[in-house]
């Protein structure tokens, strides 16, 4: 059973959370929170909610400011997100957990564990874009780049960008379209939701990820789970292999046949891994 509820926050705003463990005490297994792509609502899709409720996964999704409800919050970085998190751990009242995110939740999950080292277990990114440098072509490999580079040069820009902004096909291969036709059709309805409710939350994601994250990878004290598709054509394998270069306990999957979707057919066993790495520090007692 998934509840559904604002969780309102000292600031005077408010996150849309949603809660698969139907209010379940402290400590009852593991949790995971998930954070969602860019655009999403934060509404649970389906093939997490049956992968998490297969292994007994306590799975919290929230909507991020200015997504499915959630206040704003203007001038936000991916930083913020970890306060958000643990404001929405704490109304649960979830101690310890894990951390998911895919795409655009990629970055915000690793804040979760750079912030808040002494509650986040594990964590993993799935397709996740890397810090901005100039250390490689950090756009090279993207398709339809116009949103971050607009966002790189500052909110005006952005916000005209958004103006005429069209989704390209090409960004998508054969495997990601099967995906959103079939396992991940919920995605894709979701994206089309949030892409209907305005580009307000979109705006500031690419603002965020383009500017100072507010967080160095090298604060990430917990083992972190990266998930790449060697054909992804929205966030290319040079982040991946950036973000693994600047991670202590980083590991890297590649799947050489998936693009930005499909490669979400790895969540089920990217769950395993968290499980077991839970288990193992619960053996250890830590």
């Amino acid at each position: 059973m998934v509840i559904e509820q604002d969780v309102k926050l000292s600031d005077g705003r408010t996150l849309r959370t949603y809660d698969s463990g139907g209010g379940a005490p402290r400590g009852d297994g593991l949790t995971v929170f998930w954070h969602h792509g860019s655009p999403q609502t934060g509404a649970p899709l389906e093939p997490l909610l049956a992968a998490a409720a297969a292994r007994g996964i306590r799975l919290v999704t929230y909507g991020r400011p200015s997504y499915g409800g959630s206040s704003p919050l203007p001038g936000r970085n991916v930083a913020s997100a970890a306060a958000d998190v643990e404001r929405i751990a704490d109304a649960l009242g979830v101690g310890s957990f894990a951390v998911m995110g895919a795409s655009g939740g990629g970055p915000h999950a690793l804040a979760c564990a750079a912030l808040l080292p002494d509650r986040v277990t594990g964590a993993v990114c799935l397709a996740g874009i890397a810090p901005y440098t100039e250390d490689f072509d950090w756009y090279e490999g993207m398709v339809s780049p116009g949103g971050l580079r607009a966002a790189a040069d500052g909110r005006e820009a952005r916000e005209l960008y958004a103006a005429t902004d069209e989704f390209d096909p090409a960004s998508f291969i054969s495997a990601d379209f099967a995906a959103l036709e079939g396992a991940w059709a919920s995605l894709g309805a979701d994206a089309v939701k949030a892409g209907r409710a305005g580009p307000d939350g979109l705006i500031d994601d690419d603002i965020a990820f383009a500017t100072a994250w507010g967080f160095d990878l090298a604060e990430v004290t917990a083992p972190v789970l990266l998930v790449q598709g060697s054909r992804d054509r929205v966030v290319p394998p040079a982040h991946a292999r950036a973000m693994l270069a600047g991670l202590a306990r980083g590991e890297l999957w590649v799947r050489p046949e998936d693009g930005h979707v499909s490669v979400l057919d790895a969540c089920p066993v990217a769950m395993d891994w968290l499980v077991a790495g839970a288990g193992r520090r619960a053996r250890r007692g830590a």
